[in-house]
């Protein structure tokens, strides 16, 4: 553990000196993935959901240093996507302001930061279908993702913080219809559902991003481990703590030893052996079952695992340093196989959860 500790302290480090020198050499700019190891392309976005992860990097420097540069810099690129509380054409704003907004509340109590963080909220429960009781993906009317659970953290807070029963209602809802129609008995999960809009029926299981509709796509399984985990924090609510622990425990079966998984189980003979950040997120997410969960065993199990994946994050194989020109911290992440974007590469949000994870480790002595 003390070494863990050590490489943490050292990986805050880099990350530090390559967060410096993409702010410095590319300002205001919002990286999603790297190619060939740099962040500045012109790459395809499929969809704008990564801009709270800069920030966030951002903060948790902060927090790790209490550097005023990087207290400036987080406030900056905060600031910069603030507009996007009201944005009505992504399922990501708990990915945005979660990131930024929140942990600057949480270290100030500001009530302004806080209603920013409510408005983001309240808007993405604009998103929820009665008929069939989700919130809808970015896709299409009938679309449900899996990564929604990662979201809809920001509902419950918005209404909780403000007493709103309906909103409540429907944050709870969309998370029993992903519960039901999107984790397999096996704690496995599809990417999307897809609804019937007229009557509500749900139809089936399809994917993005993972082989194929009814395979095991590692990303996504990590979010469900992640956000139903969150969901139980929020509510108290069993069954979301079931489905959380069901999650993590089909991710560590599957997984080899190392704890970095490919970027679907169920393909056979993958062309690239690691996803690390489904491999950050699901660590970051099992330190917080580790708390969350009743059972001393498991939470010895998730805890000790966690900290598996993050001494094997930790390895030249993964973090960057020793890689000439690679502008990114953490390499081997994937965004979307399918469609070629961000294939083995650097991609935000597993740099921001790697960050996040090892930032817990000084909590797990």
């Amino acid at each position: 553990m003390a070494d863990l500790k050590k490489k943490a302290d050292h990986a805050f480090e880099f990350a530090a000196r390559q967060l410096r020198r993409l702010i410095d050499t590319h300002p205001d700019y919002f990286p999603m993935y790297t190619m060939d190891g740099r962040w500045k392309h012109d790459g395809e976005a499929w969809t704008n959901w990564c801009e709270g992860f800069l920030g966030g990097q951002l903060w948790l420097l902060y927090e790790r240093t209490y550097d005023g540069y990087w207290q400036a810099k987080a406030e900056h690129y905060s600031r910069l996507i603030e507009h996007r509380k009201t944005d009505q054409n992504v399922h990501d704003l708990g990915f945005l302001f979660w990131s930024t907004w929140k942990r600057w509340y949480d270290l100030t109590g500001d009530p302004a930061q806080r209603q920013v963080v409510i408005e983001a909220g309240q808007m993405m429960g604009l998103r929820f279908r009665e008929k069939g009781r989700y919130l809808r993906s970015f896709v299409a009317e009938e679309s449900l993702f899996i990564d929604i659970m990662m979201n809809v953290g920001i509902v419950f807070y918005a209404a909780q913080q403000t007493g709103d029963a309906e909103l409540l209602r429907k944050a709870t809802a969309h998370c029993l219809t992903t519960r039901k129609t999107l984790v397999r008995g096996d704690g496995s999960a599809s990417h999307e559902g897809i609804f019937d809009t007229n009557t509500g029926e749900f139809l089936r299981q399809t994917t993005h991003q993972g082989w194929r509709n009814d395979s095991s796509w590692a990303r996504g399984l990590a979010w469900a481990l992640y956000g139903f985990g969150t969901v139980y924090g929020f509510t108290r609510d069993g069954r979301f703590l079931q489905t959380a622990e069901a999650c993590a425990d089909y991710y560590i079966e599957h997984t080899p030893a190392h704890g970095v998984p490919p970027n679907d189980w169920d393909e056979p003979n993958p062309a690239l052996p690691y996803e690390s950040s489904a491999a950050a997120i699901a660590s970051s997410g099992m330190l917080n079952l580790s708390k969350l969960t009743g059972d001393e065993e498991r939470a010895r199990h998730y805890r000790d695992y966690a900290l598996r994946i993050l001494d094997t994050l930790t390895t030249p194989e993964f973090l960057a340093e020793e890689t000439p020109g690679w502008e990114g911290i953490l390499k081997h992440g994937m965004y979307h196989q399918r469609k070629g974007l961000g294939v083995d590469e650097s991609v935000m949000w597993g740099e921001y959860f790697f960050l996040e994870a090892l930032n817990k480790v000084k909590d797990h002595e």
